[in-house]
């Protein structure tokens, strides 16, 4: 029997080729979505969308927050915007480390390993510090040698590509 492994996705272009790479060490990861960070609604609606097709078309079960709410995610990161995406990593895999405890998951991990673009480091520490405060499992796996191919696959299949991490601050840095 494998783990029962939550896997929170930031979108589906990023959750490609991390499925992928889980399925080769013989784990069904369990979808999840928790992100507050992506702004505005419309891209949120449109990564949202994309992730949930691409779930339905990989038969993969998925539990969705569906939480959008720009005034929570730019309180908790407002006047701090040197550290806001640690603060952004928190928010996300501090619920996704307590909904595993909830719902009796051995182990999380996150797409955001996936990106070169991302802290990894931050987001492993983050991870470490979830699991140890919610009593769950992290899994670690350093998915970013996969990028490039998640990338293509995404694009060869359609989906929706975005041109920024999520929140209002990255979205005016990619003018």
């Amino acid at each position: 029997m494998s783990m029962k492994l939550l896997l929170h996705c930031c979108c589906a272009p990023c959750s490609i080729s991390s499925v992928i790479a889980l399925r080769g060490n013989g784990i069904e990861p369990h979808l999840f979505w928790y992100n507050q960070n992506i702004h505005p609604i419309n891209e949120y609606e449109s990564r949202r969308d994309c992730f949930l097709n691409f779930a339905k078309e990989e038969k993969l079960e998925t539990s969705v927050i569906d939480e959008y709410s720009m005034e929570y995610f730019t309180e908790a990161v407002c006047g701090k915007p040197e550290s806001r995406c640690f603060l952004c990593y928190r928010i996300r895999l501090e619920k996704t480390a307590a909904f595993a405890k909830e719902n009796n998951f051995g182990a999380f991990t996150t797409t955001l390993l996936i990106s070169p673009y991302q802290d990894h480091d931050a987001i492993v520490q983050i991870s470490r510090e979830c699991s140890a405060k919610y009593g769950v499992g992290f899994y670690y796996m350093d998915f970013r040698r996969f990028f490039k191919e998640s990338q293509a696959s995404a694009r060869a299949r359609g989906f929706y590509m975005q041109k920024y991490c999520g929140c209002t601050n990255s979205y005016e840095e990619k003018k």
